[in-house]
């Protein structure tokens, strides 16, 4: 059915989204705040033959819908699913480039929308119509939200003995916490695994100088973010200095500043997010630029269910230096949006071969995890005097 209808122009005639938030299994603590769940906006396209796209993304603050409901919707009525650039830019000249991080989360659930019913129009998954499979499995990184060294110890085990191969650490709480969790982790997993922590800019350059004499014994990957967002000067003093890598996440979200960072050498490894980019055809810009630049990229977390994890699966198996394993807190939520969920075997998942995005939405639970209140992730309700400091140490 879908491959018949490859050569018709395909017009968006309705946009319908719901606000969902899937509980996780535990409350994480990191040095922003506190998770609870993931509360994130769906979009719902249809197209003038009836075919429906789905998109996702992150929803931590109030502005998201009201950008998507009032800007991104009306923009995206009356265009052809192929029009993506268009999209992007009309939204831009709406005002937005003055404001792309408060445009790009919004931006990006019609973004992927499109591209799904792109791909079920066509009969090709998502990596098909992106020059192909690289690779047919991808890489997942076992997320660890834990200061508690007991716990730490049992989770490390849990994940090394089903396979999974590269661990990563949330620090930034403490420093003197940090060095020993660090520690720790690397006395238990042994030699041979990747072990990278994020701190999410919560070290000045000096801290940032200490902590890493500490901790180069540990034999990091890389350290993600370890100064705030716009210290990027700081960032390349760092980089410099540094024995271990150095991973920037949301100091280069845009294509842009992907290309500020490149070019001011803050970044051994970079992170992309297509919801921080403004789409998938964005992250794949993002891709290239580092592919040219010879930098490996991974994917950023920011609490993705089904259809963002499918996504990630895609981009990570069409771009050739996709070659670090994936942050997920997907497999930590107590359900998910999709009829079926991606699991993860031995470390690794399977790229989804279905049209599009390759998976199925399941409109019974959107309905069912329906909210009109926006979760944040920050700040923490067990302290309401508390707000996290960037940087803090």
């Amino acid at each position: 059915m879908y491959g018949l209808m490859a050569q018709k122009s395909s017009i968006i005639s309705k946009i319908k989204y719901w606000i969902v938030n899937i509980p996780l299994k535990t409350e994480l603590s990191w040095s922003s705040g506190k998770r609870t769940g993931s509360t994130r906006l769906i979009c719902e396209i249809t197209t003038t033959e009836g075919i429906k796209g789905y998109g996702e993304t992150i929803c931590l603050l109030d502005f998201v819908p009201t950008v998507f409901d009032k800007v991104v919707r009306p923009l995206g009525l009356g265009l052809n699913i192929t029009d993506v650039e268009l999209l992007s830019r009309k939204a831009e000249g709406a005002g937005y480039y003055h404001h792309k991080r408060a445009l790009v989360f919004a931006l990006s659930a019609l973004e992927m929308a499109m591209w799904d019913a792109r791909g079920k129009i066509a009969g090709l998954a998502l990596n098909e119509l992106w020059g192909g499979s690289y690779r047919k499995k991808v890489e997942i990184c076992a997320y660890i939200y834990i200061s508690d060294h007991n716990q730490l110890e049992k989770e490390l085990i849990e994940y090394r003995n089903k396979g999974f191969k590269s661990f990563k650490l949330k620090v930034g709480l403490d420093p003197v916490q940090d060095v020993a969790l660090v520690k720790k982790a690397r006395e238990i997993l042994g030699p041979g695994f990747n072990l990278r922590i994020d701190p999410n800019g919560a070290w000045t350059l000096a801290t940032a100088k200490r902590m890493i004499t500490k901790l180069a014994p540990y034999d990091l990957q890389y350290i993600e973010q370890p100064l705030p967002v716009e210290n990027m000067i700081g960032a390349a003093r760092l980089r410099k200095f540094s024995p271990i890598p150095i991973c920037i996440d949301e100091g280069a979200y845009t294509l842009q500043e992907t290309m500020n960072s490149i070019q001011m050498g803050t970044a051994d490894v970079i992170l992309a997010d297509p919801h921080e980019a403004g789409g998938l055809w964005q992250c794949l810009k993002i891709g290239a630029v580092c592919e040219a630049a010879g930098i490996h990229i991974g994917m950023h977390s920011g609490g993705e269910l089904g259809l963002t994890q499918a996504a990630y699966l895609h981009l990570a198996a069409s771009m050739p230096n996709a070659k670090i394993a994936l942050d997920t807190i997907y497999h930590l939520h107590t359900d998910d949006i999709l009829k079926n969920r991606i699991t993860f075997e031995t470390g690794y998942a399977d790229v989804p071969k279905g049209p599009g995005l390759g998976v199925e939405i399941d409109l019974e639970k959107l309905e069912a995890y329906r909210t009109d209140t926006i979760t944040s992730a920050y700040l923490n309700p067990d302290k309401p005097d508390w707000f996290s400091e960037k940087p803090e140490f």
